[in-house]
């Protein structure tokens, strides 16, 4: 066996799967509009306070964004992860290959932006935290960050790990932020954000502890997120355990569970239970929690699916909305409140059931690649070939790219610094240290490396994955 770690072995085995994201709604979900693309709509607004409405909170721009991706060119040949594991037993799988049928088209900096799908409601959360409502501001805090994890549902693809020094830019007037991700560390594989909104920040970083388990791996995020509104409000939290079942036989599909704490530096926080899913559960993807006041008294609950819709209670006397059956408690969602749902299926729909927000995540609209740095995932050739359906050349072309890859913790330990984030004092935390949007505004790529560019003596000496 080879002396890398069996957290590398996962990092390159399975691709980086963290800040997991966002998606489309059940199949029970009204019929909408088809050109939704993540915006708030009537049925998104929470109901039992209409004086913030989402519906014309801000006046964002209208932009026209893809409603699907690109026909493929190449009819794609089937492969079993069995048969490739099959066919290396007593290999080392850290050098093993896994063809791109396995990836969806976006890296795993795109993952990171599409927990900002429903950015809406940390617009309508600054709102309320303007019209002095504090307990509305915390449950759209609550609402967002369980949001983050919709669309994982129905995602049996891996998306492509990040190289070294690669990053990814969406700038999205019509949802009003822009968001920046750049990967800041191979070993251990580390990814961080940052996203400038209408009154707030939200930035993070996230570190993935690995435990391969055969037919299953656990994947545990480390790092903080934080969520920081311009008159001074905090909250800070932790991603749950990610586990995705059926690696080997049967129908991949992934879970989350744990304690969600989500802590904020004034009046409120608010812990959310991601429920386990069991063999024979029949309602899967529950989530229940809580916001406490700052002496610890429960002010409302919280509860819906992680991939369908959220719904609140506020009150002392709000756990009369909950009814006890076989020992658990049932909310009652029609003596509630709707905060959050999830937005319609693509009309058109993917193989990778990418929701209608993920497909315009990796387009290159004209005259956009002219403004992105070299670096950005948009421009990376295996992704690019694989979206179009070309999987012979991203086939290619991911290999030559692993092999620049391999090189990268080496580069590490002599030194290597991320380019747009730097560790915060005292900390192993990554926080944004500005000047991308002005060299973006500028052109001024010049310091960025060609990471994706063609292997020869020139390139290696100055590539963050030689």
């Amino acid at each position: 066996m080879s002396d890398s770690s069996d957290d590398e072995h996962n990092d390159e085995f399975f691709d980086s799967l963290e800040f997991l994201s966002i998606s489309h709604g059940s199949d029970d979900d009204e019929e909408e509009d088809d050109d939704d693309d993540g915006s708030p709509n009537e049925s998104n607004n929470c109901e039992a306070k209409s004086s913030i409405s989402s519906v014309g909170l801000f006046n964002y721009p209208k932009v026209e964004r893809r409603k699907k991706l690109p026909e493929p060119v190449e009819k794609e040949n089937g492969v079993s992860l069995w048969s490739i594991i099959k066919e290396n037993i007593g290999k080392d799988l850290t050098k093993v290959c896994l063809p791109v049928y396995f990836n969806e088209p976006i890296s795993s900096l795109q993952k990171c932006c599409e927990d900002m799908e429903y950015s809406y409601l940390l617009d309508q959360a600054y709102e309320w935290g303007k019209t002095g409502d504090s307990l509305m501001r915390a449950l759209h805090v609550a609402a967002f960050a369980v949001s983050g994890y919709s669309s994982t549902s129905g995602r049996s693809c891996k998306p492509f790990n990040p190289l070294l020094g690669e990053t990814y830019e969406a700038d999205f007037p019509d949802k009003g932020f822009r968001f920046i991700s750049e990967k800041v560390s191979h070993h251990p594989m580390t990814v961080a954000c940052h996203c400038d909104g209408n009154g707030w920040k939200f930035w993070g970083d996230s570190t993935l502890k690995n435990k391969f388990w055969g037919r299953s791996i656990q994947l545990d995020p480390v790092g903080v997120l934080t969520l920081e509104f311009d008159d001074g409000e905090v909250f800070q939290w932790s991603k749950v355990t990610t586990s995705i079942y059926n690696l080997i036989l049967g129908k991949l599909y992934c879970d989350h569970y744990g304690t969600m704490r989500i802590q904020g530096n004034r009046d409120f926080s608010c812990k959310i239970k991601f429920k386990e899913q069991s063999m024979i559960d029949r309602n899967p993807h529950q989530v229940q929690g809580i916001i406490e006041d700052k002496n610890g008294k429960t002010v409302a609950n919280i509860f819906g699916k992680w991939d369908e819709s959220l719904h609140y209670a506020i009150g002392e006397n709000n756990n009369n909305n909950c009814n006890n059956k076989k020992g658990g408690k049932v909310c009652n969602a029609s003596k509630s409140n709707l905060i959050w749902k999830t937005n319609p299926p693509p009309q058109h729909q993917t193989k990778h059931n990418l929701t209608q927000y993920a497909i315009t995540l990796n387009e290159l609209t004209p005259g956009l690649q002219e403004k992105l740095p070299p670096t950005d995932s948009r421009v990376r050739p295996d992704q690019r070939h694989l979206e179009n359906g070309e999987h012979e050349m991203a086939n290619s072309e991911k290999l030559r790219l692993e092999q620049r890859q391999r090189q990268a913790r080496k580069l590490q330990e002599k030194g290597w610094k991320p380019k747009w984030f730097v560790k915060e004092n005292g900390s192993e935390s990554y926080i944004y240290n500005g000047g991308y949007w002005d060299a973006r505004d500028n052109g001024n790529w010049e310091s960025c490396p060609d990471i994706f560019g063609q292997i020869t003596s020139t390139s290696e000496s100055n590539s963050p994955t030689s």
